[in-house]
């Protein structure tokens, strides 16, 4: 009998529990969606993508019923995070029923005009829109950038807003074909660093050539300065400054100079070619000495008999000298 008792208070208690717990659930959920806690986790510089009030009306739409019982959370925290300018959102209610929101927004790296689009990227490489209510102050980028290169591309504007040179002398980055250049806050001109690689020797060549060089001169002197190069800095200067006037000229006479030699030797090989034509007809006058035996026949009319053995061992001597000038002329 004790045994049944016992079993008997133990299914009443768990029964009036039960009870007691469906009734507060249904008390608790017909109870009005209290004004939630909008939490804008600020990072680092701050960004203003979303306000509080735009993730309240967010709230009011996807529960028009404004009750606790019909506020579906996973759907919302999905909602939330479906959101472009937010990286990540967490929904929750607490013990006092009152709904809980933490936002943490997207903070833009760079800003990229690709394609005829213009949009942000962030650390993790992600695209998003612009804005139409804010605009945050970042780099601006330019040219065929691929995906693959926005880790790097961002590691590059990152050491950029870190350093104080780079972040007084450089206002944007463009590519072109596969060499990247630096836009530049003074003159005209641009820095080229080539690839992405090395960025922090680049930087340093340009620093060395700025605080050593080109302090003392006029910044409108230069269309492009170019430190892609490993040890080296070429400069290109800009054709539209007065100044340059003199040295481009000068640099255009240093050039003629060669091409007029150039030309010269041209002319001077096709004269030559002329009596080289000729040289294949010149065996022709070696024929001659065949009719000079006729010469040497005199000595035989002489009165004089006894000397003709003289003069026949000194004719083949003056026949061999005479062939010898022939080819020391030709």
């Amino acid at each position: 009998m004790k045994n049944k008792y016992r079993i008997l208070k133990i299914l009443v208690t768990v029964g009036i529990l039960v009870f007691l717990l469906s009734f507060s659930l249904k008390r608790f959920s017909e109870k009005p969606v209290s004004e939630p806690k909008v939490k804008l986790n600020q990072t680092a510089p701050s960004v203003y993508f979303i306000s509080e009030k735009e993730v309240s009306e967010l709230i009011k739409k996807n529960n028009p019923e404004n009750k606790i019982g019909t506020l579906d959370i996973p759907k919302l925290e999905k909602k939330l995070n479906d959101n472009d300018f937010v990286d990540s959102a967490n929904v929750y209610l607490d013990l006092n029923g009152t709904l809980n929101i933490d936002v943490k927004q997207r903070v833009p790296v760079f800003r990229l005009q690709k394609g005829g689009k213009d949009f942000y990227v962030d650390a993790n490489g992600v695209e998003f829109p612009i804005s139409r209510n804010y605009s945050f102050p970042c780099l601006l980028v330019s040219g065929d950038v691929k995906k693959e290169e926005y880790q790097a591309l961002g590691n590059l504007v990152d050491k950029i807003n870190k350093d104080d040179f780079s972040k007084k002398y450089f206002i944007g980055i463009s590519k072109y074909k596969d060499d990247y250049s630096l836009l530049t806050s003074e003159g005209n001109y641009k820095v080229e660093i080539g690839d992405l690689n090395n960025i922090d020797f680049k930087v340093k060549g340009f620093k060395t050539f700025v605080e050593k060089y080109m302090i003392y001169q006029n910044p409108e002197k230069y269309k492009r300065i170019s430190v892609k190069y490993e040890n080296q800095i070429v400069t290109t200067l800009n054709p539209y400054f007065k100044e340059n006037d003199s040295v481009l000229k000068a640099q255009q006479k240093a050039l003629e100079k060669p091409l007029a030699k150039a030309t010269g030797k041209e002319d001077a090989n096709k004269t030559e070619k002329k009596p080289a034509v000729a040289t294949p007809t010149k065996p022709k006058l070696e024929e001659k000495p065949k009719a000079e035996p006729k010469k040497q026949e005199k000595p035989k009319a002489t009165p004089k008999q006894d000397k003709p053995k003289t003069q026949q061992s000194a004719s083949p001597k003056k026949e061999a000298a005479k062939k010898k000038t022939k080819v020391v002329v030709e």
